[in-house]
């Protein structure tokens, strides 16, 4: 079983409309709401794929009641704590150019009890599952080293712990070292505290994080790809050229993908491919953090491997 952790879980509302103009009544020709948040795009993918999976965090209010909702209803078994406040709402506007320009609201804030309780939801999960998977940013007052901390609890019961989060949260997150992380370029810098100027520069930070004891390391290099990192072997990443309708949520059905595939003992190279084939599936279709699972077959066939 994979345990998707998604502290600050979200209502995603979706407006198409045709230009974004400042101090104007700008009318939408279509609004969409789904259950979001990081995590919970990695639900959605390793669901469509057929995992067993159970999703996680903290919810509250309407909005959190509307997410229950929302997963019970596509059948992804969740085990939230509810808490006093309301789950945030975040807003996404897609213009004709397709460019999407996002609002997102900072989220509750968690009392010192209801962290207390998502850590014993956490323990008893942690012993049925094989793979955590945790995504994304953390509500008000749960501290940054909250993901250090499930990472350790990780680690003692040999469980793989894939950690997707950014700023303070990774870097507190890495000291206890995540079986998997996904940095961009600048969250590199910040790790390893030196620039990059080109790919060799980011195949030396990937072999310092590889000995740091992260055992895989994944880099996006966009359209062309991504560098990966496995344990001492490295992997230079292409993809074949698609159509591209949305490509928000890649990052998170990516994760989604090496989730899977490490549940599934695949060898890293099939991992490597699912992974990369569900983030590029994903960006083929409107939905945020969804795939295709024909879709990912295909695009596994035509992902390229070269060992650097």
């Amino acid at each position: 079983m994979i345990t998707i952790v998604n502290l600050n879980a979200s209502v995603d509302k979706r407006y198409e409309i045709g230009d974004i103009v400042k101090g104007k009544v700008m009318r939408a020709r279509a609004v969409e709401n789904t259950a979001g948040g990081k995590g919970l795009h990695v639900a959605n993918v390793a669901h469509i794929l057929g995992e067993d999976i159970v999703a996680t965090g903290y919810i509250g209010g309407k909005t959190g009641e509307f997410i229950e909702a929302k997963l019970k209803k596509i059948g992804i078994k969740s085990d939230f704590v509810k808490v006093k406040a309301s789950t945030r709402e975040c807003l996404a506007f897609i213009t004709d150019d397709l460019v999407q320009t996002e609002i997102l609201e900072p989220g509750p804030e968690i009392s010192e009890e209801e962290q207390d309780q998502f850590m014993k939801v956490y323990e008893k999960l942690l012993v049925k599952c094989n793979i955590i998977v945790a995504s994304g940013s953390a509500p008000r007052n749960v501290p940054k080293n909250v993901y250090a901390k499930l990472i350790e609890k990780a680690n003692k019961n040999d469980k793989k712990f894939l950690l997707d989060t950014s700023g303070d949260l990774l870097k507190e997150g890495i000291e206890a070292k995540p079986f998997l992380i996904k940095p961009n370029k600048d969250e590199l810098e910040m790790l390893t505290g030196s620039s990059i100027i080109g790919e060799n520069d980011i195949i030396e930070h990937v072999k310092v994080l590889n000995k740091r004891g992260i055992k895989c390391v994944i880099i996006s290099l966009g359209a062309s790809g991504s560098l990966v990192g496995f344990d001492g072997e490295l992997f230079k990443v292409t993809i074949p050229k698609v159509k591209a309708i949305n490509p928000v949520g890649s990052g998170d059905s990516l994760v989604g993908g090496f989730a899977v595939g490490f549940e599934r003992n695949y060898n890293i190279e099939k991992i490597i491919a699912l992974g990369t084939a569900c983030g590029t599936a994903n960006a083929m279709i409107k939905e945020t953090g969804w795939v295709e699972t024909k879709t990912v077959k295909d695009i596994m066939k035509k992902v390229k491997l070269e060992r650097i």
